[in-house]
């Protein structure tokens, strides 16, 4: 038999029996150059969460450093910030699972590690667009607020690795404030927000042992604006608070009181920025008006919590379509699409104010590829971006987070070894 005869029939063996050439993953994109040293410019402002780290490593913290990324839809989704967490959780040990909003914010809200399934619990969330976007909603950094009475119920199920032994909410007190009635398979607790005033207030409770599971009811009328979960000792919790199309306006417009109240009760050691994408696919925004407006909030941030070191993640690349085919500096086949010119202002706009500021940036869009790379990694044989060029995969999702872990974590081995050096 001649050798095409038996590769003939080799291969129609295979056909037969299922044997075909098994699929194998395609290695992950190498991490784009960046304008920053190793993808973070200003490490110098994360000296604090970096102490904190090296605290938890020495066994010398007796709580978890707390990580808080607020943001878009790119920080709602979770699966940026999950693979931030896991990777984190896995070196520095779980503390749990963090802030979350009041309830369920959204249809298909699918948070990392945990479930969170809701009955009679209306939750409204803050419309884009910041100021007058939702009248009357007074709302804290998880753009939504939760009113609630009558036979409401909330439940949490964490995945075992995110069992939790501390529960805590804010919400609205007063002298007819009502409160919240949590449930475990163990115990139950009473969060009561009765108060002399009219004001919001944030309660936190210690559970006999952990637990993965917990049920909240309300006692009589009451509004909440987030619930959290982590475990006493050391770890890391990251608590990813996002609302779909958010702009570095709705940050500003969140209640300044309640966020007063969540800051001073959660104490993150690292605030992370993520805003940008959709203030830049805004048309003709003017630099020196978005600076400042990214400096007052730097500013207020620092006055509510003012232990946590700051990071700005630059915009990422994002595409829109429309452009005529071929037309000048248009990405893909055929040239039809491109970043809006907005984008770029408000990407050098993060990276200069956060020089001046003392605040660390991370280069997003350099280290997902620069230029076009929305369109690459939407094109690629393993999409690592959705066909809008503005969201990641969930594959995507997960290397570009990894990409951020270890760029962060790279640079807090850099600050120990050159901080032994130093001793």
């Amino acid at each position: 038999m001649s050798l095409g005869a038996v590769g003939a029939a080799v291969l129609m063996l295979g056909m037969q029996s299922g044997t075909e050439v098994p699929y194998a993953p395609m290695p992950a994109p190498a991490p784009g150059a960046s304008i920053c040293p190793e993808g973070v410019c200003g490490v110098e402002a994360l000296e604090g969460v970096f102490e904190a780290l090296a605290a938890t490593e020495a066994g010398e913290r007796d709580r978890p450093v707390h990580i808080l990324q607020i943001g878009d839809s790119h920080t709602a989704g979770d699966r940026i910030t999950g693979a931030l967490r896991a990777r984190l959780q896995a070196r520095f040990g779980a503390g749990g699972r963090g802030m979350l909003p009041p309830g369920v914010p959204y249809a298909g809200y699918a948070p990392m590690q945990v479930e969170a399934t809701a009955s009679d619990w209306p939750v409204t969330v803050a419309a884009p667009g910041g100021s007058g976007s939702t009248p009357g909603l007074q709302a804290g950094l998880a753009g939504a607020v939760a009113r609630l009475g009558g036979q409401a119920s909330l439940t949490l199920s964490a995945e075992g690795g995110a069992a939790f032994d501390r529960i805590g909410v804010c919400g609205d007190g007063g002298p007819e404030a009502g409160g919240v009635t949590m449930t475990t398979p163990h115990e139950t607790q009473e969060a009561d927000f009765r108060a002399p005033e009219r004001a919001p207030l944030c309660w936190m409770g210690r559970l006999a042992q952990p637990v993965q599971t917990v049920t909240l009811r309300p006692r009589g009328e009451a509004t909440l604006y987030d619930v959290w979960t982590e475990r006493r000792g050391t770890g890391i919790v990251v608590s990813n608070l996002g609302v779909i199309g958010a702009t570095l306006r709705d940050l500003a417009v969140r209640d300044d009181a309640v966020v007063g109240v969540e800051l001073a009760a959660w104490r993150p050691s690292l605030i992370i920025l993520a805003y940008g994408v959709n203030d830049g696919f805004e048309e003709g925004v003017e630099a020196e008006s978005y600076a400042a407006l990214l400096r007052g909030q730097i500013a207020r941030l620092r006055r509510l919590a003012p232990g946590a070191s700051l990071l700005i993640l630059g915009a990422p690349d994002g595409l829109k379509s429309g452009l005529k085919s071929g037309q000048a500096s248009g990405c893909g086949a055929d040239g039809s699409r491109a970043a809006p010119a907005s984008l770029a202002v408000v990407r050098d706009v993060q990276r200069r104010l956060a020089g001046e500021a003392g605040v660390a940036f991370w280069d997003w869009y350099g280290r997902m590829g620069g230029d076009c790379s929305a369109e690459r990694l939407a094109t690629s044989p393993e999409p690592y971006m959705r066909p809008d060029r503005v969201h990641f995969t969930s594959l995507g999702a997960e290397w570009i987070g990894g990409v951020l872990s270890d760029d962060l974590t790279g640079a807090y081995d850099r600050w120990k070894a050159a901080k032994g050096e130093g001793d």
